[in-house]
């Protein structure tokens, strides 16, 4: 990395972390999150789980939603993602459906479990050696598969 591509990460990282604990002050919770598009334009999103009463509303998934909305378009191809903390699974998984080419975070997932946030646990579940939190059971029905059929058969349909 380039000292001016580091020099760029920090400041879009530092730019997270200030709007994580401004976020603090306003009563939400200690995460911020920066989407920078491909054409530069810069999207900001601050953790609203508690203000929204939304558990998705984690920053990284606000800013994410920001930058759609403004660019009127779901993939984001060509994107980075600046996070004070590292993304949980949930947040990860927005940057993949997303096509977020990069992220970069400050904070570890360890520094939130020492600050109350469970997240940690979460990695557990999906490497496999918690699957009592969840339990997921595949149910068999004839119709299953419909949805799916409709999908493939209708003409004007948006691929993603």
């Amino acid at each position: 990395m380039s000292a001016h591509d580091a020099q760029q990460r920090d400041e879009y990282l530092n730019r997270a972390i200030r709007l994580a604990v401004q976020n603090v002050s306003d009563g939400g919770g200690p995460f911020g999150a920066v989407v920078v598009t491909a054409d530069g334009t810069v999207h900001e999103g601050v953790n609203r789980v508690t203000r929204d009463h939304d558990p998705t509303a984690h920053a990284e998934v606000v800013a994410i939603r920001r930058a759609a909305a403004e660019l009127r378009k779901f993939d984001l191809t060509g994107s980075v993602l600046y996070a004070s903390c590292e993304p949980c699974p949930l947040c990860l998984s927005a940057t993949l459906w997303a096509r977020i080419g990069r992220v970069y975070f400050a904070a570890d997932r360890h520094g939130a479990a020492r600050a109350g946030f469970d997240d940690a646990v979460f990695y557990e579940y999906f490497a496999g050696s918690r699957p009592e939190l969840l339990p997921v059971e595949h149910a068999q029905l004839a119709a299953a598969e419909d949805p799916f059929e409709a999908w493939k058969h209708h003409t004007r349909r948006t691929s993603y």
